[in-house]
């Protein structure tokens, strides 16, 4: 093509927004670049070969801000690079990578195969609503798109992907899960090659590549990992997965790490992007360039839910009609892990820790998490064993709080099996009766092992997968858990969306949290107690159809040993029932509930119990 009919073709671009835009036989590159650069779009054939190299004027400049139009070209075969300065980059708007269709594909040779490319955002979507869910009825549990599918015994889609983990949202469901927490899914490059190797070469003593298999590090915000498709199109699976997720009164929350470096202007235009074309419920921001206030204050982000370490004095001045920040940290993990494992625990800071709870933002809390261990491996492991990840198990953390109940890693004592078996058991009960929104790791609902791995992000492999296979092992456990959440839910007492008041401010007799030990009506506990009834007064609580709620006991014993704890007398008629041991073993819910005539308890060692007054 001659220099005057290319000319013809180029016109200055719209500025509206960064990255590529289509109108009518129009595309429109809009991208940084000083007035000063030399700056060119880089067109190839699909066969990847360079088309054509397209200069970009330096009067079509706004600011620091260069965009071109460009007639005749088709979106939908768009390959191209920028070329600034003669450097050549991915367009960091791209709404599509080509080049890492396939997972871990060695072929591709670095960043130098892949290219920026174009997605339509074509989808019917329906009528497609978000859920909103409150947080009194969030119950979150965090995926990984490869690692829940990979294993999945039967899966119709192909596993690793979207589609494979659509077909597992009616068991999401019976689980009682209501909010969907994904790990990276925003396109990042998985094959990672040691520093200054080429392909042919290794290192003494090193394997040849590494994997980013959970996909934190440097990613392109605006894309969807296209190996987490099953086809050509990953993006508009993942917006299938969405839809059916909404359509089933469940919600989607990207986990996004953003670089130090990041531009904060570009991350706001990504969050944006992931509401606006995918429908996105939220996010979970890691990282320290998060510009976390611009984010909660952002209008289009309001009915967005937003989760972060912290908020400082936001959460003060957040007043929305529409609450939409949570806390998100390790500060559930760690008194609950102490107490749980004899490692110093604090009964104050605990009893804290289940009932904080604010009118205008939310807390969620976790006892495992993918930083560490899996909750199975938390009472399996004494020590972390990452040996696997090649940095001589120096990687991880070793702050873990954990125990091995005698023996380390897997075993068939079976007085060791109990002892595990009993403290899963306790965690959950814990974990489901703390006012903050409860979160479970994948798979441990049915105790996953990581084989006491803590820092699985390179194990692509039966370490980092869920094993489905277990899940009929631990038939029980699932059981379990699905009991205790459908329990929470079925006592909002205990998931209020403000805090307890440990008074009775509406005078129906009773505070609405009080706390019990060997005689009723303690108002304190010293930080070194090990066991406490904490009562929750139904009549402060109302179900979805406006009834009362029950009075509801809940009895923790830490200690080794048993010990007694006192029972209030209930007013009126009202009697206590036991609902819920986690000493009575596998069928910890019991068939029938019974009647309770003693003013006390006897809490058998390092146990749960629930009563209903009712």
């Amino acid at each position: 093509m001659d220099g005057k009919a290319m000319k013809d073709r180029i016109k200055e671009g719209n500025y509206e927004k960064l990255g590529v835009s289509v109108r009518g036989g129009t595309v429109s590159f809009t991208f940084q670049g000083e007035k000063e650069d030399d700056c060119a779009i880089l067109l190839y054939r699909e066969d990847q070969r360079l088309h054509s190299r397209i200069e970009v004027p330096r009067e079509y400049t706004m600011g620091s801000v260069r965009s071109v139009t460009i007639d005749g070209l088709d979106p939908d075969k768009l390959i191209y690079h920028y070329e600034i300065n003669g450097i050549i980059q991915q367009d960091t708007y791209a709404t599509r990578i080509i080049g890492r269709e396939k997972w871990g594909d060695e072929n591709r040779g670095g960043k130098d195969r892949v290219y920026s490319g174009y997605e339509d955002g074509l989808f019917d979507w329906k009528q497609d609503q978000k859920p909103e869910i409150p947080k009194s009825r969030m119950v979150m549990y965090k995926l990984h798109i490869r690692g829940f599918s990979m294993d999945a015994v039967g899966a119709g889609g192909v596993k690793g992907t979207f589609g494979a983990v659509r077909e597992r949202i009616p068991y999401l469901k019976a689980l009682g899960i209501t909010t969907i927490e994904f790990m990276p899914v925003y396109e990042f490059e998985e094959v990672l090659w040691p520093r200054d190797q080429k392909k042919s070469g290794s290192f003494p003593g090193e394997v040849q590549k590494r994997v980013n298999y959970w996909g934190y590090g440097p990613g392109n915000y605006f894309a969807v990992k296209s190996s987490y498709g099953s086809g050509f199109d990953g993006a508009k699976e993942w917006k299938r997965l969405i839809r059916e997720l909404h359509e089933n009164g469940m919600e989607c929350i990207m986990e996004m790490y953003f670089e130090p470096s990041m531009n904060q202007n570009v991350i706001l235009d990504a969050l944006r992007f992931w509401v606006r074309e995918y429908h996105v419920d939220g996010f979970h921001l890691l990282g320290d360039s998060v510009p976390i206030r611009a984010v909660a204050e952002d209008l289009f982000l309001r009915r967005t839910k937003i989760f972060y370490q912290g908020f400082d004095t936001m959460l003060g001045e957040h007043k929305p009609s529409y609450p939409h920040l949570f806390v998100y940290n390790d500060e559930y993990l760690y008194p609950v892990r102490k107490l749980l494992n004899h490692m110093g625990g604090n009964m104050e800071e605990f009893l804290w820790q289940q009932r904080k709870q604010h009118q205008n933002h939310g807390f969620v809390n976790y006892i495992a998490g993918t930083n560490g261990f899996t909750l199975c491996d938390l009472f399996s492991y004494q020590e972390k064993h990452n040996e696997a990840n090649g940095e001589d198990n120096q990687d991880g953390m070793n702050w873990n709080f954990s125990s091995n109940c005698g023996l380390e890693g897997k075993t068939t004592k079976r007085f060791v099996l109990d002892s595990r078996e009993l403290q899963l058991r306790n965690a959950i009960a814990i974990l489901c009766l703390a006012q903050g929104v409860p979160l479970l790791l994948g798979g441990d609902e049915w105790g996953n092992s990581q084989e006491g791995n803590n820092n699985a992000y390179c194990q692509d492999n039966k370490i980092g997968w869920i094993n489905w296979k277990k899940s009929t092992k631990y038939a029980w456990l699932l059981e379990y858990t699905k009991n205790m959440i459908q329990f929470r839910r079925s006592h909002p007492i205990l998931s209020q969306n403000f805090p307890m008041h440990l008074s009775d401010y509406e005078r129906k007799g009773v505070p609405d949290l009080s706390y019990h030990g060997e005689h009723a009506w303690i108002s304190s506990f010293s930080a070194e107690r090990q066991s406490v009834g904490m009562m929750y007064c139904g009549e402060y609580g109302r179900r979805e159809d406006g009834s009362v709620d029950d009075y509801v006991y809940v009895g923790i014993n830490f200690h080794h040993g048993s010990t007694q704890l006192a029972l209030p007398k209930l007013p009126g008629q009202k009697k206590w029932y036991r609902i819920m041991d986690t000493a009575e073993g596998r069928e910890a819910f019991l068939k029938e509930e019974e009647g309770q005539q003693n003013r006390q308890i006897r809490m058998r060692p390092q146990s749960v119990v629930i009563l209903v007054g009712k």
